[in-house]
């Protein structure tokens, strides 16, 4: 009876110990959708590759570089003047349409830009929004990637 008694209360502390933890992995990957949580998830301010498709580690680099390189004499879509209002940064999202408020703001990105890049994939295009690189479908305005170049 009394190592019944033993195994109830290990089998119970192991419950309280463990099952927590359980718990809080089932919502690793939801990333609170829905609460108003993880917004600002193209913000990406590491190279962190995790939700991109397109640009990749050594691509974000050469960007940065650009952008560093070319600081004091940067083109339309970059300049500090052309930040978007937080409005419209929140509707900026990787696999998401562009709003037509977000259309309006596009320019192209400049030659030598382009030419550090992969070659985009069929219907797609290299531009700038507000600070950002965006990798877009021309036809859908479908977001595939973007990089945040703000120092």
């Amino acid at each position: 009876m009394r190592s019944r008694t033993w195994l109830y209360v290990f089998v119970a502390v192991l419950f309280a110990l463990v099952g927590p933890s359980a718990l809080a992995q089932g919502h690793s990957g939801e990333h609170g959708h829905g609460h108003g949580h993880d917004k600002a998830k193209h913000h990406d301010r590491d190279d962190d590759d995790r939700g991109h498709d397109f640009y990749h580690g050594h691509d974000r680099y050469a960007m940065r570089e650009w952008y560093e390189g070319h600081y004091d004499r940067l083109p339309p879509g970059l300049a500090k003047r052309d930040r978007l209002p937080p409005g419209l940064e929140r509707q900026l999202m990787v696999r998401g349409t562009l709003p037509p408020g977000l259309r309006k703001k596009l320019h192209p990105c400049p030659p030598e830009f382009v030419q550090m890049l992969p070659p985009p994939p069929p219907d797609c295009e290299h531009v700038l929004i507000g600070g950002h690189v965006v990798l877009m479908n021309r036809r859908s305005f479908l977001v595939v990637d973007i990089f945040h170049l703000e120092l």
